[in-house]
């Protein structure tokens, strides 16, 4: 679920790893030669939470493709249309962003900002017909829902996350990216920033690689089927809601959950609720309605108020800090690497 990463204190980079070619894996190119790096400046329409915003791009504390420093920034990571970029952001002030990025998707990086950052996102469509959101959202001014205009870089991670713990998802993302992947460019070596791979990488990807990440075969074959048409999915980027959803799940092994997850990110889209997740009904349900067993049925009835901003709704419950009481067993990690 997007909606279940808030701000984090910011934490200093892991070191940097060490090339995938020294390792034995995928020959991957080494880091981009010094360059001048682009900036930019942005002024947000509106309040405005940086980390808060960001957030949901992040995949566990250690995850190589993103990192926050003691100065408040955000560094960013990614496989642009352009090539690999590297981009940090931060708040200077006036109210205004602060972008510095590198790498041959510098470029790219630097005109979507504003699209990143929630510039095409209208939180006022949101009326909240509940006490708790709000009360969320009157404490969260500065929540504003991302677009990345990426598809694959939030897929991937989504399908590894499936029917998993967050721990395990974490753990796998974090070890294929560095091993796989290559060093961001720009001044990241004390931070272990890396691009994630690229397609065709991926699908070159061993299976005793997959399993050693604790990636069973059926998600490891989603990825594959998913890399070998990355081109037509990157396309959804651009789509409706409805019409991104059907060419996302078009491929096997993707469903309503996945394609929602991706969706929220890449696309920004405040109504791509999640549905198939093993907490959020619950959470939902004891939050709005105090019905803890609730179900995705459940759930959609008691969001239907809300159609057309029910991914922001579930946000801004996540983000208020109610949860249901645990009263049942917690889903007990896998180690499939051990076998």
């Amino acid at each position: 679920m997007a909606g279940r990463f808030a701000p984090r204190t910011a934490r200093t980079g892991l070191p940097r790893q060490t090339p995938a070619a020294a390792r034995g894996g995928v020959p991957a190119a080494g880091p981009a030669p010094a360059e001048v790096p682009l900036t930019r400046e942005w002024t947000p329409p509106g309040p405005f939470d940086l980390h808060l915003i960001l957030g949901p791009l992040r995949r566990g504390t250690g995850d190589p493709t993103f990192r926050t420093t003691d100065d408040g920034s955000v560094w960013r990571a990614t496989r642009t249309p352009a090539g690999p970029g590297t981009l940090r952001v931060r708040a200077v002030p006036g109210g205004r962003v602060g972008a510095t990025a590198w790498g041959p998707g510098a470029d790219w990086l630097l005109d979507q900002l504003p699209e990143l950052l929630g510039a095409t996102d209208d939180p006022d469509a949101f009326e909240p017909r509940h006490r708790l959101l709000a009360l969320a959202r009157h404490r969260r001014p500065g929540l504003r829902l991302l677009r990345t205009g990426l598809v694959m870089e939030s897929l991937i991670p989504s399908i590894l996350e499936q029917k998993v713990t967050t721990t395990e998802a974490y753990r796998a993302w974090r070890l294929l990216v560095r091993r796989y992947g290559t060093p961001a460019p720009g001044p990241t070596a004390g931070l272990g920033l890396h691009v994630m791979p690229d397609a065709r990488t991926w699908a070159l990807v061993p299976s005793w690689e997959w399993h050693r990440a604790g990636v069973d075969a059926k998600r490891s074959a989603t990825v594959l089927r998913a890399v070998r048409v990355a081109r037509r999915l990157e396309e959804a980027a651009g789509m409706a809601l409805p019409e991104a959803k059907a060419r996302l799940e078009l491929i096997p092994g993707i469903g309503p959950w996945t394609s929602a997850e991706t969706l929220q990110r890449s696309n920004g889209a405040p109504d791509a609720v999640t549905t198939g997740d093993y907490h959020l009904p619950g959470i939902v349900g004891h939050a709005l309605a105090d019905d803890r067993h609730a179900d995705d049925a459940r759930m959609l009835e008691l969001l239907a108020p809300y159609a057309g901003q029910r991914h922001r709704a579930t946000r801004l419950i996540l983000l208020s800090g109610v949860s249901r009481p645990r009263r049942g067993p917690r889903m007990t990690p896998g180690d499939i690497a051990s076998l």
